[in-house]
């Protein structure tokens, strides 16, 4: 398998698809790089060289008790695209992974990024707090560590109906159902509850004004998980020059329900950089 090793000694595994401009992937919690093999192979197919890594405690990587923050998620990323020598690399974030890239950029500067798109993203924030109240209740946060801790599994399966939007008029296969399950279970349960605790409670509103590059805001107009007011709108209307696609009734996982309009519009934001 390829992997890189970090500074604390983490193993994280990527996989490496194409070649041409390098475009890197972050994925969402509670999955693995697996969520993004239609994208890469579209991509690659059309001439991109496609990176997706798994994070930290999930997936093929190592399982660490500890680091499970932005800025370590940050630090992984930088240690990946410095290991791989990326320039002129698109970061694309979907949900969590929205975070970890906007992060990457506070941290670390844009001398390698030609440009940014966020997925159904937890920017700015996601939780509620007392200067971002229309966040998420906490409330809603202990109910998922709590769901986690008393049976994962049962609790993932069920996430999985606001997740894809099937109690919404969205379909998906028992096949997509049963591989996010299996994925999610591939995870160590400290780093899964760990990242619900660091994305209901990391604030990204300074991380937004440090973007400099290109950008491509897109969300479902019926997100159940992320809420697309409270996020991607406040995300595409703090980044200069973003753009900003919303998805007719789409759920949190339109890389699943709306691929192929995902897939063209990634496509076309690369052409124009």
């Amino acid at each position: 398998m390829s992997t890189i090793k970090t500074a604390d000694g983490t193993q994280i595994y990527f996989k490496d698809w194409g070649k041409g401009k390098p475009v890197l992937f972050s994925h969402g919690w509670p999955l693995d790089a697996d969520m993004w093999d239609n994208q890469l192979n579209f991509l690659a197919e059309n001439g991109y060289r496609v990176i997706a890594f798994d994070r930290r405690g999930f997936g093929r990587s190592d399982q660490p008790w500890t680091g499970y923050d932005y800025d370590t998620f940050a630090s992984d990323i930088n240690e990946l695209i410095t290991s791989l020598d990326l320039q002129k690399v698109t970061l694309v974030g979907f949900s969590m992974g929205g975070g970890d890239v906007a992060r990457y950029i506070n941290n670390y500067g844009t001398a390698r990024v030609d440009g940014l798109v966020l997925l159904g993203a937890v920017t700015p924030a996601f939780g509620k707090s007392d200067d971002f109240p229309q966040g998420v209740d906490q409330s809603v946060f202990a109910g998922i560590l709590a769901g986690l801790r008393q049976d994962r599994a049962q609790f993932i399966s069920d996430f999985a109906v606001p997740f894809y939007g099937t109690n919404a008029g969205q379909t998906v296969s028992e096949g997509v159902l049963t591989q996010t399950l299996n994925i999610a279970l591939l995870a160590s349960l400290k780093g899964t509850l760990d990242c619900v605790k660091a994305f209901s409670t990391t604030d990204f509103r300074p991380d937004m004004a440090k973007i400099d590059v290109p950008a491509l805001v897109i969300h479902g107009s019926n997100d159940q998980v992320v809420p697309f007011e409270s996020t991607g709108k406040l995300a595409a209307e703090m980044i200069t020059g973003a753009q900003l696609k919303v998805y007719d009734n789409a759920p949190h996982g339109f890389a699943v329900t709306h691929s192929d309009q995902l897939n063209a519009n990634l496509l076309a934001f690369l052409k124009s950089l």
